[in-house]
């Protein structure tokens, strides 16, 4: 059955609208790229292609499980979201041996529900997406009380605030200095339930492909 979108969020605000378009240019680029039409994506998906449309227009932010479902389904890493555009790939005035990026070139991704993705893995980092998340308070990376999965391995630190993750059979709280690990295949949703924003730094490995 394809259904709108349920896990995106209207985009509303002026103040990060060039951000919040960057999401879908670099979803429709890279889902152009994969060779995947966007009838095709919806499919993948279970949504209507209206839905993909407003996601890469951004019109609608995808939320936190929305974005993994997309590029799990289009077969690239998270952090492919997170690059430069075709335009700006590649520097032949770069140095070898090492890769680098500056803080202000890894700007926060808006997401659905407040929620900002940062990546800090520098580069090409074939087989691992590094990340920071912020999720506000009372924001969450799905549907009310919907439970996700998606590819890899997650090691995850809270850094400030509080993070609550439900699983199956139990729900754990992390606070500042807590760490965690899990299958990604392993239901679960990611949520702040504290007073304040919630700063974790993410870890995931993908299985080789």
């Amino acid at each position: 059955m394809t259904v709108t979108d349920p896990h995106a969020a209207p985009a509303s605000g002026r103040g990060d609208e060039d951000a919040r378009g960057h999401v879908g240019r670099r979803l429709r680029d890279v889902r152009s790229r994969t060779g995947v039409s966007v009838s095709e994506l919806a499919r993948r998906l279970g949504i209507s292609t209206s839905a993909v449309s407003q996601i890469e227009r951004g019109v609608m932010q995808p939320s936190v499980s929305r974005l993994i479902a997309i590029t799990d389904a289009l077969g690239v890493p998270l952090a492919t979201v997170f690059g430069p555009g075709p335009a700006d790939d590649g520097d032949d005035d770069a140095p070898h041996g090492y890769t680098l990026t500056r803080a202000e070139d890894a700007a926060p991704l808006p997401l659905g529900g407040g929620v900002t993705f940062r990546r800090l893995a520098p580069g090409d980092s074939p087989g691992i997406d590094y990340f920071e998340s912020v999720y506000p308070p009372g924001s969450t990376a799905t549907g009310k009380d919907r439970l996700f999965r998606h590819e890899g391995y997650e090691v995850g630190e809270v850094l400030t605030g509080e993070l609550t993750i439900d699983f199956t059979d139990e729900i754990v709280v992390l606070r500042p200095g807590d760490t965690i690990s899990y299958p990604c295949d392993v239901p679960h949703r990611l949520h702040n339930t504290g007073s304040a924003p919630a700063v974790a730094r993410w870890l995931i490995v993908h299985p080789a492909r």
